[in-house]
């Protein structure tokens, strides 16, 4: 956005004025929800120290406000606003793309700034910009608007959200030796006839709580193993550390299921590849077919999640805990980069 942020002031706001933006990363505000106030506090320091005339925070924590999601928190006394983006869904980036000019008007405007003239924006343009987003009332000072989504629609987008900025796709990669305990248990389980006569008496129905328990338990050992479960503290708030542990808990889920699916393709063409149709045949003493294989499977690829649980314990800690919501590891996540 640095690259494009100012073509685009200039469009939308005031071409006459010449646009620097600069980036900055690092632990602008405290890490833990302050509250909203604490955390623009945060800001406008920052802003003050680095010399900026408008300072705009994009933070991944869920911020709510009368148990609702606050998407965006602007203050022209300070000079700062505030976007969430779990708040934003999972198009994030096109969402924030699209807000932030208007954000800056709005300050630029409510501050009174010589150097920009009056925008023109109107609170409403930010409900347009994002779907279910409504401005909120009764704001205690000019120049301090809040702007939160739906409960329904809103809730919904910020847990999509949560699971978007935490990357799972991270949490697949860094759950790797998992992957490969799995498939060592079910290339043992491929060799044994016993289960594959379990996997023909077995019903969809047991086979789904099966596969189902196997997934739970492996995700909540991944949490206790870790110690990746969130607890409420004098910095993080109980609704805080509530939404630190859904976002982590669904992340997992995501990145295990994931891991099933490839868990089980990789098993059924294996076992397509090693049994022969009349060794099944001859074992389950009736016609087979490619359903057979499937089934077999399945109830194999269940069974090897807890295998796949073994080898999570020896995957690195750090990897592990990338999982976590609440979890930013140094130097790469909050360090500040001016310290190096």
């Amino acid at each position: 956005m640095t690259r494009e942020l100012a073509d685009q002031l200039a469009e939308q706001v005031d071409a006459n004025v010449r646009w620097t933006v600069r980036t900055g990363w690092g632990e602008v505000a405290p890490r833990r929800d302050g509250g909203v106030e604490a955390l623009l506090d945060g800001v406008a320091k920052r802003r003050a120290d680095e010399r900026w005339d408008v300072a705009i925070c994009l933070t991944d924590l869920p911020l709510h406000t009368d148990r609702v999601p606050l998407v965006v928190q602007t203050s022209a006394r300070r000079q700062v606003a505030l976007v969430s983006l779990p708040a934003l869904g999972l198009r994030q980036l096109h969402a924030v793309r699209r807000v932030v000019p208007d954000l800056v008007s709005r300050l630029l405007t409510d501050m009174g700034d010589e150097r920009v003239s009056p925008a023109g924006w109107a609170p409403a343009e930010m409900a347009a910009r994002v779907a279910s987003v409504r401005r909120m009332t009764g704001e205690s000072e000019a120049g301090e608007w809040g702007y939160v989504a739906s409960r329904l629609v809103g809730r919904a987008r910020l847990l999509t959200g949560m699971i978007r900025a935490n990357r799972p796709g991270r949490a697949l990669v860094g759950l790797s030796k998992l992957l490969v305990g799995a498939f060592g248990t079910a290339a043992f389980a491929l060799a044994t006839s016993t289960i594959w006569q379990m996997g023909d008496a077995l019903g969809g129905l047991r086979l789904t709580v099966i596969m189902l328990l196997g997934l739970t338990a492996l995700v909540a050992w991944l949490i206790v193993a870790h110690d990746l479960w969130e607890k409420p503290d004098q910095q993080t708030p109980a609704e805080l550390a509530r939404l630190f542990n859904l976002g982590t808990v669904l992340t997992l889920a995501l990145a295990t299921a994931v891991s099933y699916v490839v868990l089980f393709t990789g098993t059924a063409l294996a076992a397509a590849l090693l049994i022969d149709t009349s060794v099944l045949e001859e074992n389950l003493q009736r016609p087979v077919g490619v359903a057979d294989y499937l089934t077999l499977a399945w109830i194999i690829s269940s069974l090897a999640t807890v295998g796949g649980a073994i080898g999570s314990g020896l995957e690195d800690e750090d990897t592990v805990r990338a999982a976590a919501y609440g979890y930013h590891p140094e130097p790469d996540g909050w360090l500040d980069e001016r310290d190096g």
